[in-house]
């Protein structure tokens, strides 16, 4: 179904294009293929975290077909191409055309006869892909619960883990700092490990082959991260204070921990922070901007998988070489190497960066206010 609708598409190009090579638009045939697009991609991407388990499963423990494989992408017509490769090149179609699409519209005058048709067949593939993330960040929620849920034993009040809406927002084993009071006020540590989800942050002590003892949790709601400017002897850098305004027990709690570098403090600062409306960046010049000149996968929840050429608004920067910040084309938000973009200096590039983007939006509101 994937290869004949994508053959179907690529075929009624070409046509087009054999028929009138200067009137050959590629919107209208974007537009018609749209429905196809969303009813064989969705089901597509959002299985393929079970279809790159299923394939990791089989090259691990099924030699045969490891030499099958070997044998087929050694074929001249697979272009040295993997396996995987042909697995992902159909979405990747998608995004590609999608961008595509947004460079047309951004170039045509507004008001021209072409925009309605441009909007639409955008705003289609736009809304395809955003519900194709949406369905895989469901499909691994659910299965992070599960596990965690088999991996979790609670001493306080048990918390029901498994929920259709929560998701894992961060995680990570920190340092927790105390003075003991029996030790004459010594500094004593100890690991804890947080667990934050959209609705709830659980705190344990990591155990053996990732178990944990959860021993308090909050709504996030009722969860505050602050920077702390204590200066404490040897190597206690990176500081930040967590409290639980109201815990299990419905006490108010406080913790300082520890983390390894600037960038994990302030990362943890930032995910703790009250869910509060994006501003509008879209006419202010002056925020820094920078363009994806190495492509990344987020490795992390917090973290924005970036493909080469992606605007990002930079909101945070850290001194060990990271950026929190705002992709331009699709206003998702999180942090990223630096290695990976370069700084656009010029303050008329970034102008026309926010105008192509404002254009956009404008586009997009006219053409359905419309309907």
């Amino acid at each position: 179904d994937v290869r004949d609708v994508s053959a179907n598409f690529l075929f009624e190009l070409e046509e087009k294009f054999e028929e009138n090579m200067f009137t050959f638009n590629v919107c209208d045939v974007a537009l018609r293929n749209a429905p196809e697009f969303r009813r064989v991609y969705l089901p597509y991407v959002t299985n393929q975290t079970y279809q790159d388990q299923t394939f990791q499963r089989l090259m691990n423990g099924v030699p045969a077909f490891q030499q099958v494989l070997e044998k087929l992408e050694s074929d001249p017509v697979c272009q040295r191409l993997s396996l995987k490769s042909f697995l992902i090149l159909p979405f990747q179609r998608i995004t590609r055309l999608k961008l595509l699409l947004q460079n047309i519209l951004k170039r045509i005058p507004p008001g021209a006869d072409e925009e309605v048709q441009a909007t639409q067949a955008y705003d289609a593939l736009e809304k395809l892909i955003k519900d194709c993330n949406a369905n895989v960040q469901r499909m691994k929620s659910t299965e992070e619960l599960i596990h965690l849920s088999q991996n979790m034993e609670f001493e306080c009040k048990i918390f029901p883990l498994i929920s259709q809406s929560r998701r894992l927002v961060k995680h990570g084993e920190l340092t927790a700092l105390e003075y003991n009071i029996s030790l004459k006020w010594k500094l004593t540590t100890r690991p804890i490990y947080l667990h934050l989800f959209n609705d709830y942050l659980l705190l344990s002590r990591p155990r053996e082959n990732g178990r944990f003892i959860v021993f308090d949790y909050a709504a996030s709601s009722d969860v505050r991260g602050e920077k702390c400017e204590m200066k404490l002897h040897g190597d206690n850098k990176n500081l930040f204070r967590l409290f639980l305004l109201q815990n299990n027990q419905g006490k108010k709690v406080e913790f300082l921990f520890r983390t390894e570098t600037q960038s994990e403090k302030l990362r943890w600062i930032s995910a703790l922070m009250p869910k509060q409306p994006e501003p509008d960046l879209l006419d202010d010049s002056d925020t820094p901007q920078v363009q994806c000149v190495k492509s990344y996968k987020a490795r992390e929840h917090d973290e924005l998988t970036l493909e080469k050429a992606d605007i990002v608004m930079v909101l945070r920067s850290s001194s060990d070489g990271w950026r929190e910040g705002v992709k331009l084309s699709d206003g998702e938000r999180g942090w990223f190497p630096l290695d990976h973009v370069e700084t656009i200096s010029s303050k008329q590039v970034r102008q026309m960066n926010l105008k192509e983007e404002q254009r956009v939006k404008n586009a997009k509101q006219q053409v359905f206010r419309r309907r």
